[in-house]
């Protein structure tokens, strides 16, 4: 492709940067005629005199009113002023063909993004190798803020890049926890890098960008639709290895974002929560269909790292009968729950001779089991039951 070759060239990274004010994010018609004609071509069929006429413009599927709207856009464009406004704030402009270009986001075809706006010191592809993106509900519960707060906290301290989207609820608090753990973070914005949205988030995004990366597709200035909140969700799961989905109603954002990561071949995982909450009503949807339960970071890292990279064993304690050999754990449940037997009732509840029930009696009143009473035996109703601490015992 024309414009994948000129990726990292000057005047393709201009126009690239021009293309991102006139061509909407996830816009596939636009892309590919990005693809065929590469970016400075593109724009001057959107700009010069002789392609004014949609047929004589020369892109498959274009109406004379969807021409004349891009065409008023890129009239407009001033790919310079907006270079120079993201570099006042100590960003950049990245795109295909850059060494910082993450190429897992060429998987999303003709929908790929046109270029990156970034803000930020990190090198966003080396960062994108090892990321998980953790996303969910606005209006999450307390619940919700924890399990986000925790999970990004964990695989921050596994070495785990945290991806969200800056939002109020879960994605705040994914970022918070991956940044209280001295850990990376990166924020998919829908707006301009050097936007503040949602504005109660200001000091928030701030930390992001001097401690990880802030990034979008917009042009500085530029301020978020709600089709752009969806169509910016694909960008954090191409961009991941896979997404975990804390608290989500079924009409949730974070949802689009968990089909994007399953269409595109991605982890899709899901944090269960009280069957009684419609938060967690699509959470619970997902994990009926092919998302995977998750409980910690642990898990989360086991489904998305390396090989080895395995979660501990889960179970319940270890309680000392536990540790019986077969023999006398069947003598032990021989006894009655109340009152003594004799030996000769203990075996027969054991299956065995008298003998081997009454030496495993024995073994077993010495490990505080059982007690003698009279001629018979009964089980240890103190508090000391089932320890061996008094007498030193393994």
């Amino acid at each position: 492709m024309e414009g994948e070759r000129a990726g990292a060239g000057e005047p393709e990274r201009i126009a690239r940067a021009a293309l991102t004010r006139v061509i909407e994010p996830g816009d596939e018609r636009g892309g590919r005629w990005l693809s065929q004609f590469g970016a400075r071509e593109l724009m001057a069929r959107f700009t010069l005199p002789e392609y004014s006429n949609h047929e004589n413009a020369g892109l498959a599927g274009i109406t004379p009113r969807r021409l004349a709207g891009y065409r008023i856009r890129a009239a407009a464009v001033e790919p310079h002023r907006d270079l120079a406004a993201v570099a006042a704030v100590g960003g950049r402009f990245i795109c295909p063909g850059d060494q910082e270009w993450p190429t897992q986001l060429d998987d999303l075809g003709d929908a790929r993004p046109i270029g990156l706006w970034l803000r930020g010191r990190a090198d966003l592809r080396k960062w994108a190798l090892r990321s998980v993106a953790v996303v969910g509900a606005r209006a999450c519960t307390p619940y919700g803020a924890h399990m986000a707060a925790g999970l990004a906290s964990g695989l921050a301290e596994r070495g785990w890049v945290v991806v969200s989207g800056a939002a109020f609820g879960v994605d705040g608090s994914a970022h918070r926890g991956a940044l209280a753990a001295g850990g990376a973070t990166v924020a998919v914005l829908a707006c301009g890098v050097d936007v503040v949205y949602p504005r109660g988030h200001a000091e928030l995004i701030g930390r992001i960008a001097e401690q990880g990366l802030v990034i979008g597709e917009l042009a500085p200035g530029d301020h978020p639709t709600p089709s752009r909140f969806i169509l910016r969700n694909r960008v954090i799961a191409a961009l991941t290895r896979g997404t975990v989905v804390v608290e989500a109603e079924y009409r949730s954002g974070s949802l689009v974002t968990a089909r994007s990561a399953q269409q595109l071949g991605r982890s899709t995982m899901g944090v269960p929560g009280p069957v009684t909450s419609g938060l967690s009503a699509g959470v619970h949807e997902l994990l009926r269909g092919e998302g995977v339960l998750v409980t910690d970071a642990a898990e989360v890292a086991e489904l998305v790292g390396n090989i080895g990279d395995l979660a501990p064993d889960r179970r319940g304690p270890v309680l000392p009968r536990d540790l019986l050999d077969p023999v006398s754990a069947r003598v032990l449940e021989a006894l009655p729950a109340r009152g003594a037997a004799g030996g000769d009732q203990v075996a027969r509840g054991a299956g065995t001779t008298t003998d081997e029930a009454l030496g495993r009696l024995y073994e077993l009143h010495s490990l505080g089991f059982v007690e003698r009473r009279g001629d018979g035996w009964q089980l240890t109703h103190s508090p000391s039951r089932g320890s061996n601490a008094r007498r030193g015992g393994p």
